[in-house]
Formats: C-alpha cells, structure tokens, sequence
C-alpha cells in the first residue's frame, strides 16, 4: 500500500473501520492505537504478555461498538473515548488480580492500582503514548517523501539525539544542511500529524 492508497487519505478512519470488510483500515487503526493501549498498559503495571492480551481485549470492545458510536466531537475526542475503555479494562484486570494472592511480578501492579484513580497521570500517560504512535505513523507515511539523506539527517539529529555535527560528518554533509533536513522533514511532520487527528475524527 502506497501512503496515498492509505485509508486514512481516502476518508475518515473511523467512518472506514465501520465497515468489517475494509482490513485496510482496521490494520491502519491497529498500527495507530494497537502500541498506544499497549504502552499505556505497560505504563500502568502490566506485563508484557498482559499488556498484549489487554489490547486484543479493547481492539475487540472497539470493533463490536463502533458500528454503533454516535460520535460527537463536541463531547469528546475518539482517542478520549479509547482511553476510557482501556482505563476500565486495566482497572477491572487490577482489581481482579487484588483479589488473589500477590506473586513478586505483582507488586507493581498492585502499587499503581492503588493510585489508579488518578486520572490527570493516566490521561498524560495515554496522551505521551498517543503523540508516539501518532509520529510513528506519520513518520511511516512520509518517509518516501525525502530522499535518503534527507530522511537520515532528520532521524538521526531529532529521533537519536545526536549531534548535528556528528551527524553531518557521518553523511559527508554540512552542519547547516543537516539543519535545513531536520527542519524540512519535521515540518512536513508535523503537517501529517495534524491531518490524522483531522481525518480519524471528522466523524458526524
């Protein structure tokens, strides 16, 4: 799939995903909101194998409401609508694990179970996850935009923290050219980002 045959180009992903016939939409959904539940889940104690089983677990809450959601913008954003079904599902898998004997792999959990309740934390938690899966897809989308030393000035200077320096003598450029790619690619990012939040949420 090109980036310009991807769903979310062709019209909102959330109307797309509606349709249980259009795997191309539910697999952009996935890429996009699969890691944020998962690292969300991680962050609030889970395991590994947990953290996976529980995403499996909302991804299948989401595919049996959303033919039903009566989306408003107005009351809400989708993702905050996400965050609420994974913020119960962690909280119903912590609770149930209080209610048998703690292992020493359990302790984490039931530390942030009792602080489960704060919801400023969660909500940055899940909104950190969610700008990271959110640049991770844009960066997949307009990485054929660039060319080669382009794309590697950028991801070396502002995905890898290293020096522009460095950078530019790794890849026989100038420092200032290093900064100019850094800049072109990240403005074009940022532009990508603005149009997923834009298109995954132009639900009626």
């Amino acid at each position: 799939m090109t980036v310009n045959d991807s769903p979310l180009t062709r019209a909102s992903l959330l109307i797309q995903i509606r349709d249980g016939c259009n795997s191309g939409a539910w697999r952009e959904f996935m890429n996009l909101y699969g890691p944020v539940v998962y690292g969300f889940a991680r962050k609030r104690g889970l395991q590994d194998a947990d953290a996976a089983d529980l995403m499996q677990d909302v991804m299948r809450a989401v595919a049996s409401a959303i033919r039903q959601l009566d989306y408003d913008r107005s009351r809400g954003s989708f993702a905050g609508w996400l965050f609420t079904i994974t913020r119960n599902k962690i909280f119903s898998f912590l609770s149930a694990r209080r209610n048998r004997p703690l292992t020493a792999s359990d302790s984490a959990a039931s530390h942030l179970l009792n602080i489960q309740s704060d919801d400023g934390d969660s909500a940055d938690t899940w909104e950190l996850e969610y700008q990271r899966s959110l640049a991770s897809l844009a960066m997949e989308r307009i990485k054929n935009e660039f060319q080669e030393s382009t794309w590697q000035a950028f991801h070396l200077t502002a995905v890898d923290g290293r020096a522009a320096s460095e950078v530019a003598a790794e890849l026989a450029l100038s420092p200032g050219a290093v900064y100019v790619a850094k800049s072109r690619v990240l403005a074009r990012l940022k532009e990508e980002v603005e149009d997923i939040r834009r298109q995954e949420e132009s639900v009626r």
